[in-house]
Formats: C-alpha cells, sequence, structure tokens
C-alpha cells in the first residue's frame, strides 16, 4: 500500500515566517513610495498601467517558491510497503464437542449447544495460523471435519452441529469422544497439536475408558483442555418429547465428573475449565487462545520514492521567471 510520508517534517515551522516576509514587503513598499502634500490632487490624477499593477506579483512568486522549497526541503516521498508473515510453529487444533440430549439443556442461552457454537465459531476466526478439525461424540463419535486449514469450512460444520439420537447414540461417551479427536491428531506434522474437550455430564456410554483414551493422548505428545458445561446444582433439562417433536423441559439435577475432567487435563499437561454461563465459557475460550499461541514472524519491505524533485523544480522555476521579468520587463521600474 502506497502512503506519502515526509522524512523532516519539522521544516514545516519555516512556514511561520511567511507572514514576517509579506509584512515586512508591505512597509518595505510603503516606505519606496514618495508622497507630497498639496491642496488638490485634481490635476495630478494618473491612472496606473497595467504593468504597475501586476508588479507585485513578482513578489507572490517569491512566496510561493518559498513555499515548495519548505516542501522540498520537508522531503516528501512515497512508501511501498510489502509485508511478508511466516508461520514458525504452527498448532493444530481438534474440537471435540458432546451432542447428547442434556446440551439442549437451557442454563444457557439459548441452551448449552448452541452457546457453544456461538464461541468455537469466534474462536476459529481467531486462530487464521492453525489447523482446526472437528469431533462430535454422544454415545458414539465421529469425525466431522478432519483438520483443516479452510476456517469457512469448520465453521459451517459447527453450525451445522445438532442433537440427533437417530445419527448418534445418546449417552455420553467421553472415551470414544476423546479417542477419535487422537485419531485426527496422531499423524500431525504440527510442532504442537491440542484438543478442546467438552461435555456436560458423566461417562456412562462408549466401550474406551477416558483415562486410557488420556494415556494414549500423552504417549503421542497430544495436550487436552477439558471443559465441563453447565450450572452448578439444577438445570432446565430435556427429558420427553410432545407429539409434534417439540421438547419438554423440567428442573433436574446437574451430573459432571469433574474429577475425571481434572485428571484427563493434567495427565496430558492441559488445563481444566468450568463454564457454568455463557460469559464464562467465552472467556475460557479466550484463556485457550491465550495459552496456544502460534508463533508469527513478519517481515516488512520499505520502498522509498523520493517525491521532493518536482517541488524545487517547481521553485527554481517562480524564481527565475521573477528574475527575469524584473531584470527585463520592470528594469525601469521602482
Amino acid at each position: 500500500m502506497k502512503d506519502v510520508t515526509f522524512l523532516h517534517p519539522g521544516f514545516f515551522w519555516l512556514f511561520t515566517l511567511l507572514p514576517l516576509a509579506i509584512g515586512w514587503y508591505i512597509w518595505k513598499r510603503k516606505q519606496q513610495t514618495a508622497t507630497l502634500k498639496i491642496s488638490s490632487v485634481n490635476g495630478f490624477k494618473v491612472k496606473p498601467s497595467l504593468l504597475a499593477r501586476l508588479k507585485p506579483m513578482l513578489f507572490v512568486f517569491r512566496v510561493l517558491a518559498l513555499s515548495t522549497m519548505i516542501i522540498a526541503m520537508a522531503r516528501p516521498r512515497s512508501v511501498d510497503v510489502d509485508s511478508k508473515t511466516k508461520t514458525t510453529r504452527g498448532i493444530d487444533i481438534v474440537m471435540a464437542i458432546d451432542v447428547s440430549g442434556s446440551m439442549l439443556a437451557k442454563d444457557l442461552k439459548p441452551n448449552r449447544l448452541e452457546a457453544l457454537k456461538t464461541v468455537a465459531e469466534k474462536f476459529v476466526d481467531e486462530r487464521p495460523n492453525d489447523r482446526i478439525g472437528l469431533v462430535v461424540y454422544a454415545g458414539e463419535s465421529y469425525t466431522k471435519t478432519p483438520v483443516t486449514s479452510d476456517k469457512e469450512m469448520v465453521k459451517a460444520a459447527i453450525e451445522s452441529v445438532k442433537y440427533d439420537d437417530r445419527v448418534l447414540e445418546d449417552g455420553t461417551g467421553i472415551g470414544v469422544g476423546l479417542a477419535t479427536a487422537i485419531n485426527r491428531l496422531k499423524e500431525s506434522k504440527a510442532k504442537s497439536r491440542i484438543i478442546i474437550l467438552l461435555t456436560d455430564g458423566v461417562n456412562n456410554a462408549g466401550f474406551i475408558d477416558p483415562r486410557m483414551a488420556a494415556d494414549i493422548a500423552k504417549e503421542y505428545g497430544i495436550k487436552v483442555y477439558t471443559i465441563g458445561l453447565g450450572t452448578n446444582g439444577n438445570a432446565e433439562m430435556p427429558y420427553a418429547r410432545k407429539p409434534n417433536g417439540e421438547w419438554v423441559y423440567r428442573t433436574m439435577k446437574v451430573e459432571l465428573d469433574e474429577a475425571l475432567m481434572k485428571e484427563i487435563a493434567e495427565k496430558t499437561d492441559g488445563q481444566y475449565f468450568r463454564a457454568n454461563s455463557n460469559s464464562k465459557l467465552e472467556a475460557i475460550y479466550d484463556e485457550i487462545n491465550k495459552l496456544e499461541k502460534t508463533e508469527i514472524k513478519e517481515l516488512k519491505y520499505y520502498n522509498y520514492t523520493e517525491k521532493y524533485r518536482p517541488y524545487l523544480w517547481f521553485a527554481f522555476g517562480l524564481l527565475l521567471i521573477e528574475i527575469i521579468v524584473r531584470k527585463t520587463v520592470y528594469r525601469s521600474f521602482i
């Protein structure tokens, strides 16, 4: 992108001297004009010639020349900046999201799943230099999006996430969700690999023990950040459907195996977070975003094009015209 800058902007202070020069010229011109006091000037009225009227233009030329010389001394130049970025340490991230029926609870607004989707999409936008994948799980799990740098694909996949017991058996299979996420990362060549594992319940489904899955993650050097979602105590939970398919809610006790989530995080050198509100959930993703930074090296190349020469030529041209006119046309004028 091109822009105009001045290398020595301090020279612009010289413009404050121009009013003094103009005042001095006006005073000097009055001093050079002879005066004669007589009773009547009716017989002496002489209409000044065009050349006499135009003579002050010579001083205008000089002032313009001085102004353009000041601009030239400030050294105007255009700047063409070429930026190049180089990622020195990439991160591969897999988000493992619980999509069991309890994720429809309304303790977060409008419900846990929709609140999570909003925050997860924002998180994706804030990781422009990393590859991200998406795994969903309930009683079973599957990869919704493999690890990719296509952020629009990942965001579209997050947006389409919903509870559907016809696709996945209901339940909370933390072990199978974590294992599927590990499979997405185990062949990754990235220098840093992390899993963000979110659940709102207790492991009660699946054929893989979550602790064994955590051991596998540790073997592969994969860090796991775990998030327990939901308020402490009671929450409005879906428990049945009406004939028209709408959910019926009632207040139920929240069950969350925080001890297991903490153990998984500690075993893999990650951290455990508890999200009991929309704002807390957003703060947690912001914290993870700060903890896992991709190192970026930015190189900027500056190409300067000097712009002062046209101003100097213009100033010299005005001065030359003034000198020539003064020495020829106005040579005999006072």
